[in-house]
């Protein structure tokens, strides 16, 4: 069995059991359920902290307020 010929299905039940087992004690199961996680990691990427760090709001804490204070919308 290899990590890249499972179906991603199966590769996430395999690692959950591996890991469980891994955390039962059994010593070969620890570096087998790694390898599943690695393989899930590298199929499933998450969301760099670039993204991340884009949607925050970086405007001084004065501006962050001013605009929190006005309306959203202009009375005329």
């Amino acid at each position: 069995m290899t990590p890249q010929d499972l179906q991603d299905q199966e590769l996430m039940i395999q690692a959950h059991e591996w890991r469980a087992r891994a955390l039962r004690g059994e010593k070969q199961a620890r570096g087998i359920a790694h390898a599943l996680e690695r393989e899930i990691r590298r199929r499933f990427p998450s969301p760099s902290n670039d993204t991340v760090y884009d949607t925050l709001d970086l405007r001084p804490l004065e501006q962050r307020r001013e605009a929190a204070q006005r309306p959203a919308w202009k009375f005329w």
